[in-house]
């Protein structure tokens, strides 16, 4: 049984993507993009260090823009994100040879998130499951199990080389002549996961 896996190479997805294989999936990573970047390449260097096969996912700029619209309208990120990572599961869940989509969002997240309605639309328009590893757990219980697995390297997110959808968000702003530190909270600290553990091995 094969899962389309959303990936960012940090370790919510990384440890949700490990979960998906103890449940006995076939973990296929997936990295979307708009094409203003090549930052996708940071995660799949981590997905071949974890031994997981990757692809690239190019999304229309279209949805980038509104994005970035909504992110200035609001003076903050969240809807915007939200609206990317939706647009991101549509993308995915329509193709064809896709009937198991998933992510790593957990428990506590506000954004991105779907709540229940939105996850059965999803489910129900595209015909697939949708399936998210981490629903269940907390933060302490995600952070010991990451703890226990992984290598990873946690900086400033605007110095981090990463692959998740704020890098071509924050660079739309940029272009635009807005500085994204206005929109994104100022010393917001993200991961990276780096490889595995020497006892996870």
């Amino acid at each position: 049984m094969r899962v389309y896996h959303l990936y960012s190479g940090g370790k919510d997805s990384s440890l949700a993507a490990w979960i998906l294989t103890r449940m006995g999936y076939e973990v296929k990573l997936v990295t979307a993009t708009f094409g203003t970047f090549d930052n996708w390449k940071y995660a799949r260097e981590t997905a071949r260090k974890l031994g997981f096969e990757h692809e690239v996912m190019k999304l229309p700029r279209e949805i980038l823009e509104r994005a970035t619209e909504m992110a200035v309208e609001d003076g903050r990120p969240g809807r915007a994100i939200q609206f990317i990572h939706e647009k991101a599961l549509e993308a995915l869940a329509s193709r064809p040879e896709v009937e198991r989509v998933s992510d790593g969002t957990r428990r506590d997240d506000r954004v991105p998130y779907l709540d229940l309605p939105k996850a059965r639309s999803l489910e129900d328009r595209f015909n697939v499951a949708y399936i998210r590893p981490l629903l269940g757990l907390g933060y302490r219980t995600i952070n010991e199990l990451v703890e226990s697995l992984f290598e990873v390297e946690i900086r400033e997110s605007e110095e981090l080389e990463k692959s998740d959808y704020e890098v071509e968000l924050r660079q739309l702003l940029r272009e635009r002549g807005i500085d994204p530190l206005s929109i994104f909270p100022k010393r917001h600290y993200q991961s990276r996961v780096m490889g595995w553990r020497e006892r996870a091995r």
